[in-house]
């Protein structure tokens, strides 16, 4: 690639991971508002809502809403997006595993795509524009630091 390419991907990297983590977070949160409050078509696409403190659902919808609003908004990113991730983890081997192998055919999918969104939006960080930069101040990455560092000649 181009050196100016390369440039413009650089600097583009943590725009992009920000929208994509504003994405997830926005989607994920709808799932558990429609869940908790009959929103965007309710529980499931049937309408109505899951029964306070039943177990998992409601539980699971309390994650989605919180979880996903915090990703959004880049507010405790990492540990929101740990728990979001581990949340959809057991949804799909509780839920949907048993039915068949693969997600495609056990229904999963939506499941399996947030675990794996989740798990990379945590070992990503928030991006640029979250919250967490306006609270705690905008802190370098160690892990982009160090991977901008060129190796020294000893």
């Amino acid at each position: 690639m181009s050196a100016s390419l390369d440039s413009f991907l650089q600097r583009a990297t943590p725009h992009a991971l920000a929208l994509f983590r504003v994405v997830i977070g926005l989607l994920f949160a709808c799932h558990g508002a429609s869940s908790l409050f009959g929103v965007l078509g309710g529980a499931m696409g049937q309408g109505g809502t899951i029964p306070t403190g039943s177990w998992p659902g409601w539980y699971a919808a309390v994650i989605q809403l919180a979880g996903g609003l915090l990703v959004m908004l880049g507010l405790g990113t990492r540990p929101a997006a740990l728990l979001s991730s581990g949340s959809m983890a057991y949804a799909y081997f509780s839920m949907h595993q048993g039915n068949a192998l693969w997600p495609i055919q056990n229904g999963g999918e939506a499941a399996v795509m947030f675990c794996w969104a989740f798990l990379l939006v945590f070992f990503t960080g928030p991006g640029s524009w979250a919250l967490d930069r306006v609270f705690f101040g905008a802190r370098t990455e160690p892990t982009a630091k160090a991977a901008q560092q060129e190796p020294s000649a000893a």
